[in-house]
């Protein structure tokens, strides 16, 4: 008899332990998710060695400490970033992946690859990363040392040929920014799609295409040392304070109001549980804190972004998303 009711005992203790257990594990389910591998991974649309992967391989150490987890840096370059994201939005919604994207991956390239079958609303944006400031660069023998100047040139090119602009391919950023300030000026220029920056930069300093927008970062400022190429200002109202030396095109008379800048944030599947979220959401924030991060970030010309709420997250990104498709659309942007 006393053995029965130490049975019965224990099995009452059992029961309670489990059912404690359980409701536990249902309130931190969503929190162990992004722990349950062990890892996490940023996902980096584009090969190993370029700007993208510098600002991950700057976030990754110190975001994995906050997180109390290994966080590596995974690159899978092509289709526009799409490969990348595709992935992510393939593999479950628990954190595990966080997308590192930005207009160009996220807004432009559904709007412009045939190929990429996600929407930008696949996406939640949990939180901006950092802003590069976009530069015109152009080969260092084209006849136009400012932006006004490059306007005058390009509205009478010589020999009546239209200049060349360069881009990282059909439907980036830089193309519709092209085209844009085409339509601006309300002159027809030549495009010259690439397969990446590095191409394009090749071709520019060998003066094979006149000039391109490119997010501003060290490598530029090499070739402009050396005499390759010249940066003739910088797309924004303001100078940018890791860029004090070049003006801005809200300073020329002819191209006043053309302020753009590319950001780069961190995002995870739409329909990725809230406390996930949550918890990501504190990590980069406290990473984006901390001076080394800070410091390594404007080393790479980047501007660390201020930290956002998720609803602030969720507006901008929105914004931004309407933003870029119109102006897409106005400048004929189509998938091809």
């Amino acid at each position: 008899m006393e053995t029965n009711m130490i049975h019965r005992i224990n099995r009452r203790k059992l029961l309670l332990c489990a059912s404690s257990a359980l409701g536990a594990g249902m309130a931190t389910s969503a929190l162990a998710q992004i722990a349950a591998a062990g890892t996490a991974s940023i996902m980096v649309p584009y090969p190993a060695g370029g700007a993208s992967d510098a600002i991950a391989r700057i976030v990754n150490t110190p975001l994995g400490k906050e997180l109390g987890q290994t966080v590596l840096v995974e690159n899978l370059g092509g289709v526009s970033g799409a490969l990348g994201a595709q992935k992510v939005l393939s593999a479950p919604a628990n954190g595990q992946y966080i997308y590192q994207g930005s207009p160009n991956e996220v807004i432009l390239a559904p709007l412009a690859n045939a190929a990429v079958k996600f929407a930008s609303e696949d996406f939640q944006l949990i939180q901006p990363i950092c802003y590069a400031p976009i530069v015109l660069v152009a080969r260092h023998d084209l006849p136009a040392n400012s932006i006004d100047e490059l306007v005058t040139l390009a509205r009478k090119p010589p020999k009546n040929q239209p200049l060349s602009y360069g881009s990282v391919g059909v439907g980036s950023m830089y193309h519709v920014l092209a085209e844009h300030m085409g339509q601006r000026i309300q002159t027809a220029m030549s495009h010259v799609p690439y397969k990446g920056g590095p191409p394009l930069l090749q071709d520019l300093a060998g003066s094979n295409v006149d000039f391109t927008f490119l997010p501003h970062f060290a490598a530029i400022d090499g070739m402009v040392a050396s005499g390759r190429v010249k940066i003739l200002g910088q797309v924004g109202a303001t100078r940018a304070a890791t860029l004090p030396k070049i003006p801005s095109f809200q300073e020329s008379k002819l191209l006043k109001d053309f302020n753009f800048s590319i950001w780069t944030g961190y995002m995870v599947k739409k329909g990725t549980p809230s406390d996930v979220v949550l918890r990501l959401q504190k990590a980069l924030h406290d990473t984006l804190a901390q001076p080394k991060v800070i410091e390594s970030l404007t080393a790479q010309s980047q501007i660390v972004a201020k930290p956002m709420t998720l609803e602030e997250s969720a507006r901008f990104y929105a914004a931004e998303t309407a933003n870029y498709r119109q102006l897409a659309k106005a400048v004929g942007i189509t998938p091809q």
